[in-house]
């Protein structure tokens, strides 16, 4: 018996009836040999950690554009925050943790560089729309590894394509990381708008405060609980009515205060102007795209308008205001 092998048995005595297990995985688009070591979805995660996208998510914003201070969240920092609370969860609920960490670490993969901004920009430009999520499992399925794409199991796919709140994905596993997302989100950008003097602690309705806690930590700590003690048995990931009513309550206050917020968004309307004109500019000059991408009109008949979203949505912030001042800033004179 493989090492492999010894693991998915232990799944299968172990983890909860409603879990995911490894070995009933519905698999591969691409059939492969199984590994002797590592279950699939452990290997899903190895490749999702070990990709370009991923590395990237370090350079892409969360909430504040480009942040001149070290301790403001990234792309990267929110997967990785999103991650450990959903491992939390579903170690607690006997989940399958690779699966929910594999989901975790690739939802974000097909962000934009300056978060929601660089999105709103390329799906107003973009004839065929974009989505974050859609392009995040476009990343893993055809743009990574110069278009094989990394061959991830269905239900990793259906997790990060199924991760924003209109859809809810197929595993429990899935819906943890859904769950996680929101939870992660709402609570280190408190924390960041009180690091940048756009909020403070007091702000907060006291209402809220003696429901869910008076600091990030303990209202991090106590929608995590909740979710654990409501979702104990059950084949569903759940909140109780009162902590779930807060959670919306409090993503609400958010939005009127930090993510709608004139100093926050200030930036923005730069930021999408300037994801807006990358974009026109790479589709007049089409073959100045790196050959990776050409080849996907080339060879597998997609098309133009797509690809140049591809690229540009692959962009770092930082990477895309170089690639945007080499265009369109003049430069000095000199022999």
């Amino acid at each position: 018996m493989t090492i492999r092998e010894m693991v998915e048995k232990r799944e299968e005595e172990y983890l909860s009836p409603f879990a995911t297990l490894s070995s009933r995985s519905r698999g591969r688009t691409v059939k492969e040999t199984e590994c002797d070591i590592r279950p699939v979805f452990q290997r899903d995660r190895d490749r999702i950690l070990h990709s370009k996208s991923f590395r990237r998510l370090k350079d892409k914003t969360q909430v504040f554009l480009t942040p001149e201070g070290d301790h403001y969240r990234t792309r990267l920092t929110h997967t990785l925050e999103v991650s450990q609370n959903a491992r939390t969860i579903a170690k607690a609920l006997r989940l399958n943790e690779d699966l929910t960490e594999a989901i975790a670490l690739g939802h974000d993969l097909g962000h934009t560089p300056f978060g929601h901004a660089g999105e709103r920009a390329l799906d107003h430009c973009c004839i065929e729309g974009f989505k974050h999520n859609e392009q995040s499992v476009r990343v893993v399925e055809c743009l990574e590894k110069e278009g094989k794409g990394l061959n991830l199991t269905w239900e990793v796919r259906d997790g990060i394509l199924n991760h924003q709140t209109h859809s809810m994905p197929a595993t429990l596993e899935g819906k943890t990381v859904r769950l996680s997302d929101k939870i992660a989100y709402i609570h280190h950008d408190m924390d960041d708008a009180i690091r940048a003097r756009v909020l403070k602690e007091d702000d907060i309705p006291m209402e809220l405060r003696r429901t869910l806690g008076f600091s990030t930590t303990k209202r991090l700590d106590t929608m995590i609980h909740d979710v654990i003690t409501n979702s104990t048995g059950k084949d569903e990931i759940a909140m109780s009515d009162e902590i779930y009513e807060a959670m919306l309550e409090l993503r609400r206050f958010m939005f009127e205060n930090v993510y709608m917020n004139p100093v926050v968004k200030q930036e923005e309307t730069k930021a999408e102007k300037l994801v807006e004109n990358l974009y026109e500019y790479y589709l007049r000059e089409y073959d100045s795209i790196p050959e990776e991408y050409q080849f996907l009109v080339r060879e597998k008949g997609v098309s133009r308008d797509r690809v140049v979203c591809d690229y540009v949505s692959s962009m770092s912030d930082r990477y895309a205001i170089y690639v945007f001042d080499s265009i369109y800033m003049p430069r000095s004179w000199s022999l």
